[in-house]
């Protein structure tokens, strides 16, 4: 049996995570953070079990506190500033990967979309998608 792999990358390359698997799932934040921590108007993240995911390079963390007290470790690289995973310490076992550090326009759609009080009114989501707020 085939077994799906997929590399996530900052931008010059140093650091990766390596992926086996399919995610765990694959969301989009439309909080106030997550626009401010990808320079854009959503996050979107693919979650995979720690065990899945090989990383190679260094990196920088920054821990952030999110709305409701949970711990996001992310981790960045020193050289470029790309996020490339974080880990949540409310969730031990799960890495996250931004979706966008896989640079591929064939990866799985996000299935679940959370803070969308936040979300701006012009942005249009898949019409299967779950709502989580």
């Amino acid at each position: 049996m085939h077994t799906t792999s997929r590399t996530a990358a900052c931008s010059c390359g140093q650091l990766s995570a390596t992926v086996s698997g399919e995610p765990i799932r694959v969301s989009i934040c439309h909080c106030l953070a997550c626009q401010r921590r990808t320079g854009s108007v959503f996050g979107a993240q693919a979650r995979f079990a720690a065990a899945q995911v090989a990383v190679q390079g260094s990196s920088t963390e920054y821990l952030r506190v999110g709305d409701e007290g949970s711990h996001a470790r992310f981790r960045f690289c020193p050289h470029c500033g790309a996020t490339v995973y974080y880990t949540i310490d409310e969730m031990p076992g799960d890495v996250a990967i931004p979706v966008g550090a896989f640079a591929d326009p064939h990866f799985p759609p996000a299935s679940i979309s959370i803070y969308e009080a936040r979300m701006h009114a012009w942005l249009g989501l898949p019409a299967d998608i779950s709502h989580i707020d």
